[in-house]
């Protein structure tokens, strides 16, 4: 399964490449450490734009945690339809649509499967004609068991600090 998500997500960065007009590519990483827990977030992104209002694109997620001795690696794909609703020269406001699959696998025990649908938003700084920083927060959706090893759904809105996240993108 992992094999076939990396597979799908480099034939998807290929293609994309060679059409080279109005694509991006970027992403997170973040670490985070405290008391006895660690986690390392790794999240390329690649997306198309259509027009200076529309952008398709999609992320792949991957998770490593250790927390009191136990490890859990989790791996996400997450595409998504993005809207600018607002822009004032480098500065754009945009809201990303869209749906996600997730495993999360635990040492010793079964694999945990779950989706996520709903809207991030966001908020994107260019900085040159080709690079811009980005960054997201925020989640009003649904999920049900999503990047987590536990049995958990719920849906709503979302502001906490696990719902943020600081990246960049390269436009061709």
């Amino acid at each position: 399964m992992k094999r076939l998500v990396i597979c799908l997500f480099v034939a998807l960065v290929a293609m994309s490449i060679k059409a080279q007009q109005n694509l991006y590519v970027g992403g997170t990483l973040s670490i985070w450490g405290e008391d006895n827990a660690t986690s390392f977030n790794i999240t390329p992104e690649v997306g198309y734009h259509f027009n200076d209002k529309w952008a398709v694109g999609g992320l792949l997620i991957y998770s490593h945690t250790k927390s009191n001795g136990v490890k859990a690696n989790a791996f996400a794909l997450a595409p998504y339809a993005r809207y600018t609703f607002f822009e004032a020269d480098q500065l754009s406001l945009f809201v990303d649509g869209g749906f996600g699959f997730s495993t999360v696998g635990v040492k010793g025990s079964d694999n945990v499967n779950g989706f996520e649908v709903g809207f991030k938003p966001g908020i994107s700084f260019a900085v040159t004609d080709h690079f811009s920083l980005l960054a997201k927060i925020g989640f009003l959706g649904y999920r049900d068991s999503y990047l987590s090893n536990s049995d958990s759904s719920g849906g709503g809105l979302s502001l906490s600090s696990s719902d943020l996240s600081f990246g960049f993108y390269y436009t061709f």
